[in-house]
């Protein structure tokens, strides 16, 4: 039996898969900088990255995202101090979640057309969870700008229909977050509020159970972290524990493939 030949779309797969997870890297260890710098207000294009214990410059050759680290086995080539097991571990995330999303949507033309809302809409979600889980807040310097970045990529490579519902999904959770934020003060931060929009914009677009389905994991996730910490004595109940992690994981469940059990229930009360 002859091997069954590639077609051109299998190659264009590959070929897009493999750049992705590629630039996934790279992007990853920018991320590891935002999420440094951003909190503490500092610039993200300088200084150059250097050793948080010895502050010296980190050579170019050692920069190289996941094997760079792996090179030096996790230390410093000049102090010898160890070097976070998250900086290669934040830029091999980035490049999986890069792959999945190519993966999920797809290298045909339509895929290709949302590809940079979605890896966009990844990279931020990264950079957001870590830095909720490190200083509880979400940074407007990251959520706003996104809008109209996001916004702009959508409208690039959409179709009018989903357009609406992307803008309608938007709407609904940030205003649904807007009253849960009015109503039950301290139940989150404000910044989730606005990263709402985001999740339901994002989440809209692909379909109606997507967004159902990204909305409902995200609270669920945060109850059962919620009720794990409690019952480990990590957390009390008037602990504050950071939301959008689970906002963003749920959101991307959904879009990666839980967004179906959404549509599935739609489909059963429409018939």
């Amino acid at each position: 039996m002859e091997p069954h030949a590639l077609s051109a779309q299998d190659v264009l797969d590959l070929a897009v898969t493999a750049f992705a997870g590629l630039l996934g890297l790279a992007i990853g260890s920018f991320l590891n900088v935002v999420v440094h710098r951003v909190p503490a207000g500092e610039s993200v294009v300088r200084p150059p990255s250097a050793c948080p214990r010895c502050g010296t410059t980190i050579r170019n050759r050692h920069n190289v995202p996941v094997l760079g680290w792996l090179v030096l086995r996790g230390r410093c080539y000049d102090c010898r101090e160890p070097i976070s097991v998250r900086y290669p571990l934040v830029e091999a995330g980035t490049g999986l979640a890069f792959v999945l999303v190519v993966l999920r949507l797809g290298a045909d033309e339509e895929g290709l057309r949302l590809l940079p809302a979605y890896l966009v809409f990844a990279a931020v979600g990264i950079a957001l969870a870590l830095i909720d889980l490190d200083v509880q807040r979400l940074p407007d310097a990251i959520v706003l700008p996104s809008y109209p970045v996001l916004a702009g990529l959508l409208l690039i490579g959409g179709d009018g229909e989903a357009l609406l519902r992307a803008a309608l999904g938007g709407l609904a959770l940030g205003a649904f977050f807007l009253v849960v934020w009015l109503l039950v003060p301290g139940g989150m931060g404000f910044g989730d509020v606005k990263l709402a929009g985001l999740v339901g914009a994002l989440t809209a677009y692909l379909t109606w159970g997507t967004f159902l389905v990204g909305a409902f994991l995200g609270f669920l996730l945060g109850a059962v972290a919620g009720v794990l910490l409690m019952a480990a004595g990590r957390a009390g109940r008037k602990s504050a524990v950071p939301f959008g992690p689970f906002m963003i994981l749920g959101a991307w469940a959904a879009i990666l493939g839980a967004g179906g059990l959404g549509d599935f229930y739609l489909d059963l009360i429409r018939a």
